[in-house]
């Protein structure tokens, strides 16, 4: 494991652990840009008392989601499954996030799995804060290159999109969503000129794919 790699999850443990808190909760997202597919947020609480050891390990190589490869991401996937206390998972598709519109949602989906989350001692969010209906909270602005909690639920969310979106590809195939994961490509802008849209695609966008090709 090189050396750089691994000090990034100790990093970001070190963070959390420099709270002083036991149990920390962690919010962020995946799918905010795409054109298709859905919106998906993630929440990880982890309880430093009992992240030690063997049980911390598996986490050497957390990272924001957009950090590591697909490799990395699925093994941390299953690190985070098996260190953390409790994760939550909310998934908005795109009919939902069309009609309450995508900030609506994804300040809903932070502030449910913060909430699922509960008992916190500490609750972070990457970014912004999320108003007083929310547990108490902090945003850390770049929180998912700083805190394992915030990073865990980056890799949580980001994974459970793409697993979405690959089952996707085999639902409508030719979209190419395998591969772009519903993101604006030069292919997925070509195919929905060509095709039209599908039944994941988000009406609401103002994308070129939706508009006739010059």
């Amino acid at each position: 494991m090189p050396p750089q790699r691994r000090q990034t999850g100790r990093k970001l443990l070190r963070f959390d652990r420099a709270l002083g808190a036991r149990l920390v909760a962690g919010a962020d997202e995946a799918g905010r840009g795409p054109l298709a597919g859905p919106l998906v947020v993630a929440g990880v609480l982890l309880d430093y008392d009992c992240l030690r050891d063997h049980r911390v390990r598996p986490l050497a190589l957390l990272n924001d989601s957009k950090q590591v490869d697909s490799e990395t991401r699925d093994e941390l996937y299953r690190a985070v499954i098996a260190c953390a206390e409790v994760v939550a998972v909310r998934v908005f598709p795109a009919a939902v996030i069309d009609r309450d519109g995508l900030h609506k949602c994804n300040l809903r989906g932070l502030r449910e799995a913060l909430w699922a989350c509960q008992p916190a001692d500490v609750c972070l969010v990457d970014g912004f804060k999320l108003g007083p209906t929310a547990p108490p909270h902090r945003a850390i602005v770049d929180g998912d290159t700083k805190s394992a909690a915030i990073a865990a639920a980056s890799i949580i969310a980001k994974v459970t999109r793409d697993r979405y979106m690959r089952t996707a590809d085999a639902l409508y195939p030719g979209y190419g969503f395998a591969s772009h994961v519903g993101y604006i490509t030069q292919f997925h802008t070509e195919i929905v000129r060509e095709r039209g849209p599908c039944e994941i695609h988000r009406r609401s966008w103002r994308a070129r794919a939706y508009l006739p090709a010059a």
